[in-house]
């Protein structure tokens, strides 16, 4: 006999939404994910978390308020199969108390440019 037994706890999705009400609570889940994100460009990890997080501030209708953006879009911008525009994204992170920062790619210098540095270096 196969039954199901319904737990009594709360649902995970449900805490998560308690926890991210708080704005300081709700920094690190979206800090990883842009950090996640720009090691394996996982775009809706990406926007399932921005999301998530709107939806515990306010939902969709109080973010469209504070974008300008129309509700429908923003369902679509943070949808699985979201490409939200630059400036959408940029208008949604700003309302989430989020800011865009841009940092150089490291890599590995150039032979000229090593030796021109070994040069100057040592003079």
């Amino acid at each position: 006999m196969n039954t199901q037994i319904k737990s009594k706890g709360i649902p995970l999705s449900e805490i998560r939404l308690e926890r991210f009400k708080d704005p300081k609570r709700a920094n690190y889940p979206v800090k990883l994910a842009l950090e996640e994100f720009e090691k394996d460009n996982d775009v809706d990890a990406l926007l399932d978390t921005l999301r998530l997080v709107a939806q515990a501030q306010g939902g969709m209708a109080s973010l469209a308020r504070k974008t300008s953006v129309s509700r429908q879009a923003l369902h679509q911008a943070l949808s699985p199969r979201g490409n939200p525009r630059l400036r959408t994204f940029q208008s949604m992170l700003g309302s989430l108390g989020f800011q865009m920062s841009f940092k150089p790619v490291h890599s590995k210098p150039t032979p000229a440019i090593r030796k021109s540095r070994l040069r100057a270096a040592h003079g």
